[in-house]
């Protein structure tokens, strides 16, 4: 697929993964529209990567789980540059937290941010990408297959994005429009830092070894990858593609092995 000035819109696209998928959008000639919060972050961004890469790039400040600012972020996409091509719905956050200890306000924001903010991005762009027989992603994760402890919001919300994304191929399969969900599996960024705990505050630290993880920047090379390759899905490692097979062939063997683990993490206690 030749992405030159095909028009790409990131959300999430200050920090991680999105940061990341912009960049090797613009690497390959892609006009970017970058959407996240952080407005200045953005801008600094956008010129870096019009400098470097001689493309063209908008940045768009959004918070994903307000709707109009989601109907913003599509509108001033098409009337900068005329069109939309692709959206990757990148924009997330984690959370950390036994559900019996959990504010249910924390799954409120979660799913605000994961599944509504996909879904409103999704609603507003569709009728451009159906002109330009675009591409719809979605960032999901193994999470989005197999449930885990200590992280039921982001479970929630990721098996609602997945059967969202589900629905919306099946809907528009014979609309020659890519709908891809891509599963990362643990992805150094700094997702785990700004998780959720159960009152709703950042947790600001991880126990987790980053340098062992996925960059961001070899995640995006994969999405766009993907994309070129029209991947319907794509689970990035084997970690999560045997999660996935062994919960499907042997669900009460994998809550056991799932269970072993996060008591090991420290999540659960025997």
């Amino acid at each position: 697929m030749d992405f030159k000035n095909k028009v790409v819109v990131i959300t999430g696209a200050s920090s991680g993964i999105g940061k990341a998928c912009a960049e090797e959008f613009a690497k390959r000639g892609a006009t970017v529209v970058l959407a996240a919060r952080q407005f200045v972050t953005l801008c600094e961004i956008t010129a870096d990567l019009e400098k470097r890469f001689g493309i063209k790039a908008l940045a768009v400040q959004t918070d994903v789980s307000m709707e109009e600012d989601c109907r913003h972020l599509i509108t001033q996409a098409v009337l900068t540059f005329g069109k939309v091509d692709m959206l990757i719905n990148s924009a997330g956050i984690s959370m950390r937290a036994l559900f019996n200890d959990l504010d249910m306000s924390v799954i409120r924001k979660v799913m605000e941010v994961n599944f509504y903010g996909t879904a409103y991005c999704t609603k507003f762009a569709l009728p451009e990408i159906l002109k330009s027989k675009g591409v719809i992603v979605g960032v999901s994760s193994a999470a989005g297959y197999r449930g885990l402890p200590g992280r039921t919001a982001y479970t929630a919300s990721k098996f609602a994005l997945n059967g969202f994304m589900e629905s919306l191929r099946t809907e528009l399969l014979h609309k020659d429009v890519l709908v891809m969900v891509a599963s990362p599996g643990f992805t150094s960024s700094n997702i785990r830092a700004t998780a959720l705990d159960k009152d709703g505050n950042m947790h600001g630290d991880t126990n987790m070894e980053e340098g062992k993880m996925m960059s961001s920047e070899e995640v995006a090379e994969r999405i766009v990858n993907g994309i070129a390759g029209r991947k319907r899905d794509l689970i990035m490692t084997g970690q999560g593609k045997l999660a996935v097979w062994m919960n499907k062939l042997f669900p009460s063997l994998t809550d056991k092995l799932v269970y072993k683990h996060y008591v090991k993490e420290g999540t659960l206690k025997e």
